[in-house]
């Protein structure tokens, strides 16, 4: 497996189990029953379990353009220390991003997704090389 598509496996994982403490937080909050079905009236999350609810959305939505990326880029044979360093700041950002979404530090969490699009363009330049 190349670097490239480690980085991408390891993405996808980190961003498959980031719903587990807003959904934790949504349980205590709600109680089992509300949190599992359609209450009318739901009781509001804490903010921090709002935000990160919103950072996860954030990170699946690219999570698609990442992994389209990786996976054009490993099709076409493309792998270099471009695409490696890409892939690592691309790593980063999300988790930071994710982090400082949550506990709300405005400007590290814009600077953070920045950094993940610029290891997007990274690997998108690459391609089009």
């Amino acid at each position: 497996m190349s670097i490239e598509l480690m980085y991408l496996a390891a993405i996808a994982f980190v961003t498959a189990l980031m719903w587990v403490p807003y959904i934790i937080n949504m349980i205590i909050v709600r109680g089992l029953m509300d949190a599992v079905g359609y209450p009318d009236n739901p009781k509001t999350m804490t903010p921090w379990a709002v935000r990160m609810k919103s950072a996860h959305a954030n990170a699946v939505e690219n999570l698609v353009v990442f992994a389209s990326l990786v996976l054009v880029a490993n099709a076409l044979g493309i792998s270099n220390d471009t695409t490696v360093l890409a892939c690592v700041i691309y790593f980063w950002a999300r988790v930071v991003h994710f982090a400082v979404y949550a506990v709300a530090i405005p400007f590290l969490r814009t600077l953070a997704f920045v950094a993940g699009v610029v290891g997007q363009v990274m690997l998108a330049v690459q391609i089009f090389a």
